[in-house]
């Protein structure tokens, strides 16, 4: 199993990026994704989900109606589509997959943002918004 993340960089204030989670050596569709994030001396804090059975979504509050998730299951890619970025938003963004326990309905709340939750995680990629 691997993940490897991708399209981080700099940006400015108000700028946008996508991020991508290209996923390899397991069967794509059979496992929820979740995005997170870390800055240095704080804990990682869990952003977004999608869980590719049901392509349900769930998004931290401070996120939601700026970054939206999606996912290609033809490519095994996740992306991370970050719009109206602010210096909050800096961080190393690290994917991470799941197979639910129960297939259905696992991107539905802030259980499924929890680290704990996820088995296999990519090594991450820098994001810094710069003002």
């Amino acid at each position: 199993v691997q993940l490897v993340e991708s399209g981080g960089g700099l940006v400015q204030t108000g700028g946008s990026l996508r991020l991508s989670c290209d996923a390899s050596g397991f069967p794509f569709d059979d496992y929820a994704i979740a995005w997170f994030r870390q800055v240095p001396g704080r804990e990682r804090e869990g952003i977004t989900c999608i869980n590719n059975k049901d392509h349900s979504t769930f998004y931290e509050d401070s996120v939601k109606g700026r970054f939206t998730v999606s996912s290609h299951s033809a490519k095994n890619t996740v992306y991370l589509q970050m719009n109206d970025l602010g210096s909050p938003d800096t961080a190393v963004y690290s994917c991470a997959a799941v197979v639910p326990d129960v297939p259905y309905y696992y991107c539905t709340g802030y259980g499924s943002l929890m680290s704990s939750g996820y088995d296999y995680w990519g090594p991450g990629t820098q994001v810094t918004v710069s003002s």
